[in-house]
C-alpha cells in the first residue's frame, strides 16, 4: 500500500488528504498532481473509490478514472451526491461488506452520510471518521446562528458514535487515515475521540441547562478558548450535539433556540 498526500488548500486538515494506492484500487484521489501521477503510471488501477464524496476528497476522481480506464465506484443510494461532487457518474456502487478489489467496505456514516471506511487484512482506510491529534468535525444540520457564523452541515452525530464503536470492536491493526500520519494505536484513539465527544457533549447540555440558548450563547459555555478563526467549526460542531440531544430526549432544540427538554420552546 502506499500513501500520496495531495495539497487540498483549506478544506483538509494539514492543508493535504491522503490518497492511497491498494493493489489495484485508488482511494481518495483528492487532486491532481505529479507524486500521484507517478504512482500511479505503470501499475494497473482498476478501481478507483472515495471515502466520502466531501470536496478535499474528490478532485482528482475524473482524472484518473479517465486516465487509468478504472471503474469508478460510488455508495449505492448516494450515486447523485458522488456525480454531484466528482463530475462522475459512477459505473458500480457498494454497500457494507462489498468488494472492491482487495478492499472490503465497512459503513461509517457520521462526518458524511455516504462515508465509507475500508478494511484491507488487518488494516483500515478509515477517511475521515478518526485523525491521530485533534478531533473530527461533525457539523450539523442547522440553520446559521444569530450572529450568521455558522454554516449547515450534513453530519450526525449519533452516526458517527456508533461508527466509531463499531471500528473498535473490529479491532484492526493499523488505522490509515484520510489526514495525517496512520495510527499504530487504533483502540486508544478511538476511545480518545469518543471522550472527546462525550466532554463535549456535557458541556452542551450544562450550557442549556445553565440558560444558554441561541447557538452562539450555547457554544460561548461550551467552549474555553478564544474561537476567533473556527467559530463557524465549533457552532458547527455545536449544532450537532445539539441535535443529538435534541432525538435523545434531553434538550430540545428548533435549529435556532434550544431548551431543557421539560421547557417550552
Amino acid at each position: 500500500m502506499e500513501t500520496i498526500p495531495v495539497p487540498t488548500g483549506t478544506y483538509a486538515p494539514g492543508g493535504t488528504t491522503n490518497a492511497y494506492l491498494v493493489e489495484n484500487a485508488l482511494v481518495d484521489p483528492a487532486g491532481r498532481t505529479d507524486d500521484l501521477d507517478r504512482a500511479v503510471a505503470g501499475r494497473e488501477v482498476d478501481h478507483v473509490l472515495v471515502t466520502h464524496a466531501h470536496p478535499d476528497h474528490v478532485g482528482g476522481v475524473a482524472h484518473y478514472a479517465n486516465t487509468c480506464d478504472a471503474t469508478v465506484w460510488a455508495r449505492a443510494g448516494r450515486e447523485r451526491r458522488f456525480a454531484d461532487a466528482t463530475g462522475v457518474d459512477p459505473d458500480r456502487t457498494f454497500r457494507d461488506g462489498t468488494r472492491v478489489g482487495p478492499l472490503s467496505v465497512v459503513e461509517t456514516p457520521g462526518h458524511a452520510p455516504d462515508h465509507v471506511a475500508l478494511q484491507y487484512d488487518d488494516a483500515v482506510l478509515t477517511g475521515d471518521l478518526v485523525v491521530a491529534e485533534g478531533s473530527v468535525v461533525v457539523a450539523g444540520k442547522h440553520s446559521a446562528s444569530d450572529d450568521d457564523h455558522a454554516a449547515a452541515g450534513d453530519g450526525d452525530l449519533r452516526a458517527y458514535f456508533t461508527s466509531l464503536r463499531r471500528l473498535y470492536a473490529r479491532n484492526p491493526r493499523v488505522l490509515y487515515p484520510g489526514h495525517g500520519p496512520a495510527i499504530d494505536d487504533p483502540r486508544a484513539q478511538l476511545r480518545r475521540l469518543l471522550d472527546h465527544r462525550l466532554a463535549r457533549e456535557a458541556r452542551v447540555r450544562d450550557a442549556v441547562y445553565g440558560g444558554a440558548r441561541t447557538l452562539a450563547e450555547v457554544t460561548d459555555a461550551a467552549y474555553d478558548k478564544d474561537l476567533a478563526g473556527v467559530r463557524g467549526l465549533a457552532e458547527a460542531t455545536v449544532a450537532a450535539h445539539l441535535e443529538k440531544l435534541d432525538v435523545e430526549g434531553s434538550v430540545s432544540w428548533n435549529g435556532r433556540r434550544a431548551v431543557p427538554a421539560d421547557s417550552k420552546r
